[in-house]
């Protein structure tokens, strides 16, 4: 079940709310407005691992791929690696 950004039309408030039908959109919370409509709205995904960056420990960095010369791929075991 998705959580979708919403906008009213009438009084400008934008926000959230978790919707079963992807055509719904639900009234503005705010002033009850039926006049709303969908925003766009940025993906996050996280995936595990370390970033030394984050401050904190979440676990083992990523390995790093092995250096290869072959330009047809990153990892060196392709068959064009040979």
């Amino acid at each position: 079940m998705p959580i979708f950004e919403y906008k009213c039309n009438a009084c400008g408030n934008e926000f959230e709310e978790l919707v079963f039908d992807r055509d719904e959109c639900p009234p503005c919370p705010k002033c009850q407005s039926t006049d709303t409509g969908k925003l766009m709205s940025a993906v996050r995904s996280k995936v595990g691992g370390f970033r030394p960056d984050s401050g904190g420990d979440s676990g083992p960095a990523a390995p790093s791929a092995p250096s290869s010369g072959c330009a047809g791929c990153s990892g060196g075991n392709c068959s064009s690696c040979g």
